[in-house]
């Protein structure tokens, strides 16, 4: 039996006056009515409804019911008010998962702007470190990706970003500027944080073109981390040639602090997903977030972030 609809349908036919009416109202055949209004006193044990052929009364335990009933209906209409709220309404606490160089290289500059849209909503980010996938655990994950998805939740593209090769002008202005990656075994290196690195550092020429993978020589690894930050901030000083992802080396590029090296080179590329666990009803700042970041960020298939600083990679002429 479905105790609330019972309930729901014994107070409409003491508001109705009758089975009939209550029927009437509520769109149902009179034989469902009386059914239900019968299957709640037999779940409790007691008559709520004295019947004769020509009026309804309620018992002395149907009246203390009827109160009780009436205040457990406005209970819950008033938590599917609440709940219908937080789906409509932008605000409360949205927790977010993503690598850390995600939050401190982009989603930091862009927070002021969704904070000035939607003032009400609290962010928590976590960035324990690499994201690969999401995690139920948070109302939306940004994870990178180099492979097909697979998964019980909701992502959506938010970009591509390319693994290129960087160094600062002052650097390179001392060691030369390499044209071919057969010059790179002559340059400092600051390995990129991959495993891939153990089979030897490869490049691809333009979108899809030629491969070349070079081993890699301890002594010309001037430094080797899996903390992107430190190889970030150890080319900016000069250090040597770092391999790192444009969306860390945006902003140093567009400042000339790093200049790309060998433009029409390439690492590797990944793309940035936003996801979410398969829910039914996604609360309203859910949304608007998911929503903000592809209009940041532009949900293509392209690398905006080496576009808006004016060195795509060039592409492969065959």
């Amino acid at each position: 039996m479905d105790q609330l609809r019972a309930i729901k349908v014994f107070v409409r036919v003491i508001d109705e006056g009758s089975f009939a009416a209550a029927a009437r109202a509520l769109d149902l055949a009179p034989a469902v009515v009386t059914r239900l209004v019968a299957e709640l006193e037999d779940h409790l044990g007691t008559r709520l409804l004295n019947r004769t052929t020509r009026r309804l009364s309620l018992t002395e335990i149907g009246e203390a019911y009827l109160e009780r009933a009436r205040r457990i209906l406005a209970d819950v209409d008033e938590a599917a008010a609440l709940a219908a709220s937080a789906t409509q309404e932008v605000r409360g606490l949205l927790r977010v998962l993503c690598p850390p160089a995600i939050a401190v290289h982009q989603l930091a500059k862009h927070l002021p702007k969704f904070h000035r849209a939607y003032p009400l909503v609290t962010l928590e980010i976590a960035s324990p470190g690499p994201v690969e996938t999401v995690d139920d655990g948070y109302d939306l994950t940004i994870f990178l990706s180099r492979d097909p998805l697979d998964g019980d939740f909701i992502a959506r593209r938010l970009a591509r970003s390319e693994f290129i090769m960087c160094a600062s002008p002052d650097y390179l202005d001392r060691r030369g500027r390499p044209q071919h990656p057969s010059e790179l075994k002559c340059h400092d290196a600051l390995l990129p944080p991959t495993p891939s690195l153990m089979r030897g550092l490869t490049l691809q020429r333009g979108d899809g073109g030629e491969e070349i993978t070079l081993p890699i020589v301890p002594s010309r690894a001037t430094l080797s981390t899996t903390h992107m930050d430190t190889n970030y901030a150890a080319a900016l000083h000069g250090l040597g040639v770092a391999g790192l992802p444009s969306f860390m080396v945006e902003d140093a590029l567009l400042e000339q602090a790093l200049e790309r090296v060998m433009p029409q080179w390439r690492l590797f590329g990944t793309t940035l997903w936003a996801g979410m666990p398969t829910r039914k009803y996604v609360p309203a700042r859910t949304r608007a977030f998911l929503d903000f970041l592809l209009e940041i960020f532009g949900g293509e298939d392209r690398d905006p972030w080496l576009v808006a600083a004016g060195c795509a990679t060039v592409p492969s002429a065959g």
